[in-house]
């Protein structure tokens, strides 16, 4: 396996589902801006879309490649007996879930929004489109348990690209319906749900080559099976902290006015960065990594961790000084029209900057988690996340009514920190990672490449400061130039130190 060429081919696709999500957010921002019907909206869509990233960013994946990877080893018999069992129990708690909250889901959305709860018409609202949302929720974890059978196989493609689907039918239906006025809520919310069936059905047609599905309901569950759920839960909470710390802002920020949309907008812009930093790298390197802990090679088992280390670097401290430095630039430029006006700039870029201080610790809890997973470890990272869960809350409601909503991103960055130094730490104690020679030389060319690219991108905002104003017309062609022109010299920085070779991307791992 290529590492790079691997994390390239995830991150494409990764890429084209996101830059589809954000023409799918900047129509969303021009119909409904900030207000009642968006904050409804983004209240129902992030349960599902909350679920969608805890199982197939790589979370599900964490739990079922080792052992599944386990299994091939016996041969293909064995391992389909394994994933048929899985599914089918999936299946059933799935469903069980799915109807046990749509009976009770006024209870189920005052729990995830209680901000709401005065409001009678918002929370309404909210409760109508989470019933229409929440069958995305089935869709997209058995399409997640299709994508984990693909990646232990080393195939990302598909599993990459399914998500585009998402996107692909939102962005219709904003296109054609956006004269619908209010009622665009509604079909907005049976599309999200449509297109988790349709991404289910996708990832099916590709699963097949490497999976036979036969679903049984006299299932007898074995100690493998058991093994494998007691993993699941731990595996899910610890790699899809970053998630759980976000979907908890959600919670604390529905009792401000406008602060849901005003964290769904600044959420959007780090996530490109991380899906490939952080997403792509963790779920790239555990099937192989996982090969190599079975087989007790260390000399690999270093190389890949120290590679997949250095490329998250790579990719997410250029980010984050570049998200820093531009914050309202971006906001303004991507999502800065129609109703989405000048308040709705400053609080998104607020937010998006103190998102951005802890998007490096958001990507190594990715990798990290993965080194402790590779070797059947789901605890340790687990009892650590659910630490920093609980930083992350008593900061963001301690101190709520003092800041307001922008205490949920400062919060959720420090317990990130939090939690990404304590992985490493605990990786150390164990002996589960070392650096190699190379790395701390590598790391530190990264860091003069990331600064000296952050003091050309602030050059480029400053030359385009007028171009870049809220009420300019053409502002995100001047946005993206900046971006490139930035991108470029950070890329002709790291070769001419030699941060990055290009021998790098035909290494074999």
């Amino acid at each position: 396996m290529n590492l790079l060429k691997s994390t390239g081919t995830f991150g494409f696709y990764t890429i084209i589902s996101r830059i589809l999500g954000y023409l799918r957010d900047i129509l969303i921002a021009i119909f409904l801006g900030t207000g009642l019907l968006a904050d409804a909206f983004f209240v129902a869509f992030r349960i599902p879309n909350t679920f969608r990233r805890l199982f197939s960013e790589g979370t599900f994946n964490a739990a079922f490649v080792p052992s599944y990877a386990s299994e091939m080893v016996k041969g293909k018999k064995q391992s389909n007996k394994f994933a048929n069992d899985i599914f089918s129990l999936l299946f059933l708690g799935l469903l069980l879930i799915t109807l046990l909250v749509q009976l009770f889901m006024p209870v189920f959305v005052s729990l995830i929004a209680p901000g709401f709860v005065g409001n009678i018409e918002k929370m309404e609202i909210a409760i109508t489109l989470t019933r229409i949302t929440f069958p995305f929720l089935l869709f997209i974890c058995l399409a997640s348990f299709f994508a984990a059978i693909l990646n232990s196989h080393n195939k990302f493609a598909a599993a990459s690209g399914a998500p585009i689907i998402l996107n692909i039918v939102l962005v219709l239906i904003l296109l054609f319906s956006n004269s619908l006025g209010d009622t665009m809520v509604y079909y907005l919310s049976y599309g999200v749900s449509l297109a988790g069936l349709l991404q289910l059905l996708f990832l099916y047609k590709f699963v097949r080559k490497h999976y036979s599905l036969k679903i049984n309901f006299k299932i007898k569950i074995s100690e493998k099976v058991k093994i494998f759920f007691k993993k699941l839960l731990p595996s899910i909470f610890s790699s899809g902290v970053t998630q759980i710390n976000i979907l908890v802002g959600t919670i604390i920020a529905s009792f401000q006015a406008s602060a849901v949309s005003y964290l769904y907008y600044a959420d959007r812009i780090y996530q490109i960065n991380l899906a490939i930093a952080g997403i792509a790298i963790g779920v790239v390197v555990l099937p192989q990594l996982s090969k190599h802990v079975q087989s007790k090679k260390k000399d690999k088992i270093i190389l890949i961790q120290n590679k997949a280390l250095e490329l998250s670097l790579l990719l997410s401290l250029p980010a984050s000084v570049a998200l820093i430095l531009g914050s309202e630039q971006i906001i303004s430029a991507l999502f800065g029209y129609g109703s989405f006006d000048e308040t709705a700039v400053l609080n998104s870029s607020l937010a998006l900057y103190y998102f951005a201080l802890g998007l490096p610790a958001f990507a190594l809890i990715k990798v990290f988690s993965s080194f402790f997973f590779a070797n059947h470890n789901t605890k340790t990272p687990f009892y650590i996340s659910l630490i920093s869960v609980f930083l992350n809350i008593l900061i963001s409601i301690y101190y709520f009514n003092e800041f307001g909503f922008i205490i949920i991103p400062i919060a959720t960055t420090i317990s990130s920190w939090f939690n990404g130094v304590l992985l490493f730490v605990f990786l150390k104690n164990k002996n589960l990672f070392s650096f190699n020679k190379i790395f701390l030389i590598k790391f530190f060319k990264i860091v003069i490449a990331s600064i000296l690219m952050g003091f050309i991108f602030q050059f480029l905002l400053i030359f385009f400061q007028n171009e870049l104003a809220f009420e300019q017309k053409a502002k995100s062609f001047y946005l993206i130039l900046s971006v490139l022109l930035g991108l470029g010299s950070y890329l002709l920085i790291c070769y001419f130190i030699k941060a990055f070779k290009i021998s790098d991307i035909q290494l074999k791992y």
